[in-house]
């Protein structure tokens, strides 16, 4: 029960890597540091400038657009740590964006040749329609419940996560359905006390229809 608007039941999220990159300067005094200085933070920067502005950013994407997202940027001259997130609905999209991503960061690092990085990606969550696609029933349980409770199934994707992503891969399919919230994790986030009386007749309603099914 994490999702949006009365109706709405989500199979499929978003597969989510997190990636670490850290640059090691090379330090000098400022005041002596022509040919020398290779400043950590400038060269994590041209990282940030030179991701792609189009088709691959939070801002400029929808509907099965994934993307790559800078989440965090600390440091000091001789080395930065820049922290992204990437998303995508295929586990091959992921791969495409953390090839582009280090692929920029050799380029920028060119310009540098005396300083170094890493680049670490880390799992983060998975699609759930992997798992999901394996047992239609769950879906078609939760769609008949949201019939049930007076109102027409939509079934959409979610661009994030959920806790039913987790769910799913330690062995509990977990399609979400709505509970009625709004504008997620901005200063603006609501919940419709309407919609949520809807999700517990939906809850009610998906109890029975397991138990009849069973």
């Amino acid at each position: 029960m994490d999702g949006e608007s009365a109706g709405c039941v989500e199979d499929e999220t978003f597969s989510a890597d997190g990636a670490t990159i850290t640059i090691n300067g090379v330090s000098a005094h400022p005041g002596y540091a022509k040919s020398k200085m290779e400043h950590a933070i400038k060269i994590a920067a041209a990282i940030v400038e030179r991701l792609p502005r189009e088709g691959c950013s939070p801002e400029t994407t929808s509907g099965k657009q994934g993307f790559l997202h800078p989440i965090g940027i600390e440091g000091a001259l001789e080395q930065a740590t820049l922290s992204f997130i990437v998303r995508d609905f295929t586990e091959e999209g992921l791969k495409e964006k953390e090839v582009l991503l280090e692929t920029i960061v050799k380029d920028v690092m060119k310009d540098y040749p005396r300083s170094t990085y890493t680049f670490e990606v880390k799992e983060q969550y998975r699609n759930m329609k992997q798992v999901i696609d394996r047992h239609p029933h769950v879906l078609e349980y939760a769609i008949e419940a949201i019939r049930r409770a007076g109102l027409r199934p939509m079934r959409t994707a979610i661009r994030g996560g959920t806790d039913g992503s987790r769910l799913s891969f330690m062995g509990l399919p977990c399609p979400n359905i709505f509970a009625g919230e709004h504008a997620f994790h901005s200063r603006l986030e609501w919940v419709s006390r309407q919609d949520m009386e809807k999700a517990v007749q939906t809850i009610v309603h998906l109890a029975m229809i397991w138990e009849e099914k069973a």
